[in-house]
């Protein structure tokens, strides 16, 4: 794949979340991504016990703020064909689908999910 430039709009996987967003930097290995949007909310738990909750530290995991800037592995980033949506609607979609999703597979760990995920909410959106 071509290299992206600086100043492209892409969508990038870090950790479990999905982000679209602008890139600032050209790294090696990575681009450097200024967060604008949220695609999907990071997964909560354990990161390398995914959808385990019998783990020893329950993660509650934050989604990139606004304007955060992240170092994303260049084979997650790809171009982003579209608008921008608005971060705080875009973050408030992520968070429903997530809940939802998590609403129709009940199991201990979608009950923690969604315990963190509420909490994050109070956090999100005062």
């Amino acid at each position: 794949m071509a290299e992206l430039e600086i100043g492209t709009i892409v969508t990038g996987i870090y950790k479990t979340g999905k982000y679209i967003g602008e890139i600032t930097e050209i790294r090696p290995q990575h681009y450097l991504v200024k967060v604008l949007g949220v695609l999907k909310h990071p997964m909560q738990g354990d990161l390398h016990s995914p959808k385990d909750a019998d783990v020893l530290i329950f993660h509650e995991r934050r989604a990139l703020a606004f304007r955060e800037q992240t170092n994303i592995p260049k084979q997650m980033v790809k171009p982003f064909e579209g608008e921008v949506p608005h971060y705080k609607e875009s973050l408030k979609e992520a968070v429903e689908k997530m809940k939802q999703e998590l609403e129709e597979k009940p199991s201990d760990w979608a009950k923690l999910s969604l315990q963190a995920i509420e909490s994050l909410e109070k956090d999100y959106f005062k």
